[in-house]
């Protein structure tokens, strides 16, 4: 016989009330207006927190921003791994894990390029930007796994392959130069890079 944990207390479920409330309203206003135009304070007011103790679960905007979005682009990877299952030729069902990312990031386009930023210069030790970077890891385990379809690739070369993806789909996405491109545009430009590691 099992036993379940115990219940959380009251104390743990009141914190995670607060950081729902506080998930819900920067999602809300950042969706809204977009990162750059929202003030940590216009958060904890919707939250109906105060200032300070918003700061305990977020440092900065940015870390809000990655609290946000950790979320989202979690269940785009999931349905990216998902339609990768339908998909027999390799560049396919690699492509089919990274459209949901794109669309995810393009959401809100200065969004997803700030969620990025952040990845790229953020404090690695904050919890947030560590699930962030875990994220990613597991975007790269998922297109390695395509690969490793293939006989002819060992785990090795797939892993290197899965890292050259991940990092030609994040700088498309993060480049200045492709603001202006539709998702569609931004798919086709990087399944055209991904093209030159000669898929089967």
């Amino acid at each position: 016989m099992t036993l379940s944990p115990p219940p959380a207390g009251r104390r743990e479920r009141n914190k995670q009330q607060k950081l729902d409330r506080i998930t819900a309203a920067a999602s809300e206003l950042f969706a809204q207006f977009g990162v750059d135009e929202v003030t940590t304070q216009q958060i904890a007011d919707k939250a109906d927190i105060g200032a300070g103790t918003l700061f305990l679960y977020a440092k900065t905007k940015g870390e809000l921003l990655l609290l946000v979005q950790n979320a989202h682009y979690a269940d785009a990877l999931e349905r990216g791994r998902e339609a990768s299952q339908n998909h027999r030729s390799t560049l396919d069902a690699v492509m089919a894990i990274v459209r949901p990312i794109v669309e995810c990031n393009r959401v809100q386009i200065d969004n997803g390029r700030t969620y990025l930023r952040e990845l790229a210069f953020g404090d690695p030790e904050e919890p947030r930007h560590r699930e962030a970077l875990a994220i990613i890891e597991q975007t790269e385990q998922a297109i390695a796994s395509v690969l490793g379809r293939d006989p002819s690739v060992d785990a090795a070369e797939a892993a290197n392959r899965a890292r050259v993806v991940s990092a030609i789909m994040y700088v498309s996405m993060a480049s200045s130069l492709n603001v202006g491109l539709s998702v569609d545009d931004l798919v086709n430009g990087i399944r055209e890079q991904v093209l030159t590691l000669r898929f089967a």
